[in-house]
């Protein structure tokens, strides 16, 4: 299984833009490339998507244990050519201080070498310094070789290739300019993603022309097939039941919102809603006039704030949803989704009416609320108790947040369904505003072995449907 890693010496070093370009050169040579993304994230996954034609995967330390990361990384690849895995942050950067949630330790457990992105605006013969102390650092982890990113030019580029093939033995696999076009347009929560980014398919074309152009993807190929075997690794997910789902519960109708406001799932997420014996059909409230026939409605994270203005003209179907939450169906919804089931979002001078089933104001900030690793645990008010099948699914569950945006005008009765142990979540304190049926939160879950969330509301939509909940 040939597998690499493309990590950086520090954030923001071009690693997703050139993992990107990679992926989509190597599927253009007909190769089935999949990718995956370390740590909770996104929108990188959307732009590997986009590129290789194959829903991208998140390997996660904070959420997964290390067989839930080796049976996803064996079984979504089994019928891959090449695994690209993008890091996040740089190698050796993460929240524990011993480093057991870095991307270096990712490619020690899943035995995948790394490439190196490195920044070089502003570096000449340092930057051989730095990657033979990344080498030494923590030697078990192999460097197979690095790519130069924003370069000035030639000169630049000769003066640091001299130096690199002077004191180390890492291969310098290619170098790009620091052209504007080799970018991916930043914004506030990090990379916009390839629906809103006008030409989105023209910029993933012209990152694989620099990359083929720039870059040897040959030898990038040669070093992924010296990843070591995974050896024993069961290529079923903890918790992965073939079985279920499979006709023997009655099934129920789940509409997700997905348009460009609202596009934050996880796809081995909305397969475990469909494993639980849900049907999933996709609605847009930016531009559906009503609600699809269901028996849920899940509203997870995007940008509603950029989408606000249009959100607020399409009336009809912000009356639509608050009338399926005053008439008791399950609404799930998630940071974005939440602050679309609010009364209102201000930015700035700007402020436009949501859907007004949360009793609530949302403001956007200059600076994150909430941001990172979240551990949360369940109260007694959370409404999915009475169907869960597996009631420890409950228990205290890291997951993530991040968002700009603050609930005010928060009644002081507000019942939550969880009491936030690490993160903000609504108040610092408290996240999941329960009302009737519906469960809003900032704190963004994943379904995994220590929180099987999917189950847990597909059972309560169920049994709200057949009147025995709710």
């Amino acid at each position: 299984m040939a597998r690499i890693l493309i990590s950086a010496s520090h954030k923001s070093s071009g690693k997703t833009t050139i993992s990107v370009g990679l992926g989509a050169a190597m599927t253009a040579r007909g190769l089935s490339v999949q990718a995956f993304k370390k740590g909770p994230d996104y929108i990188d996954p959307m732009w590997h998507a986009r590129a290789t034609g194959r829903s991208c995967f998140n390997l996660d330390f904070n959420t997964q244990t290390h067989a839930e990361i080796l049976s996803t990384l064996a079984r979504r690849a089994v019928n891959a050519d090449i695994s690209l895995i993008e890091g996040n942050m740089g190698l050796h950067d993460g929240v524990d201080v011993e480093g057991s949630d870095s991307s270096a330790a990712l490619a020690r457990l899943i035995g995948a070498p790394v490439v190196l992105v490195v920044d070089c605006e502003g570096m000449a013969r340092g930057i051989a310094a730095l990657l033979v102390g990344f080498q030494s650092f923590e030697p078990d982890v192999r460097i197979g070789g690095v790519i130069l990113n924003r370069t000035a030019g030639s000169r630049q580029q000769g003066k640091i290739r001299g130096a690199i093939e002077r004191y180390s033995d890492i291969p310098v696999l290619g170098a790009l300019s620091r052209a504007s076009e080799l970018t991916i347009l930043e914004r506030h929560l990090g990379l916009a993603t390839p629906e809103e980014t006008e030409g989105g398919d023209d910029r993933i074309e012209m990152l694989r022309r620099a990359v083929v152009d720039n870059i040897d993807v040959d030898r990038v190929i040669e070093i992924a097939r010296s990843a070591s075997p995974l050896a024993g690794t069961d290529w079923r997910e903890p918790g992965f039941s073939p079985s279920s789902g499979s006709g023997c519960v009655e099934q129920v109708v789940i509409a997700v919102a997905r348009d460009s406001a609202f596009g934050f799932y996880y796809p081995d997420d909305l397969e475990a809603l469909e494993r639980a014996g849900a049907r999933l059909v996709f609605f847009s409230p930016l531009a559906d006039a009503k609600l699809p026939a269901a028996d849920a409605l899940f509203i997870g994270g995007g940008f509603p704030e950029t989408h606000m203005a249009e959100l607020e003209r399409n009336g009809t179907l912000r009356s639509a949803v608050r009338s399926a939450a005053a008439g008791g169906l399950p609404i799930y919804a998630e940071c974005g989704g939440l602050m679309y089931l609010s009364r209102s979002i201000r930015w700035g001078n700007e402020e436009r009416a949501m859907a007004g089933v949360i009793e609530a104001d949302v403001v956007m900030h200059a600076r994150p609320q909430g941001r990172g690793l979240v551990k949360v645990a369940a109260t007694a008010a959370h409404p999915w108790h009475g169907d869960v099948p597996q009631p420890a699914a409950l228990r205290p569950f890291a997951a993530h947040e991040f968002h700009y945006a603050a609930l005010t005008n928060v009644p002081p009765d507000t019942t939550f369904a969880f009491n936030v142990l690490r993160g903000h979540g609504v108040d610092g304190s408290h996240d999941g505003i329960v009302s009737g049926n519906v469960l809003a939160t900032f704190t963004h879950q994943r379904d995994t072995e220590a929180n099987r969330w999917a189950e847990c509301f597909v059972g309560f939509v169920r049994g709200v449907k057949a009147g025995r909940t709710g």
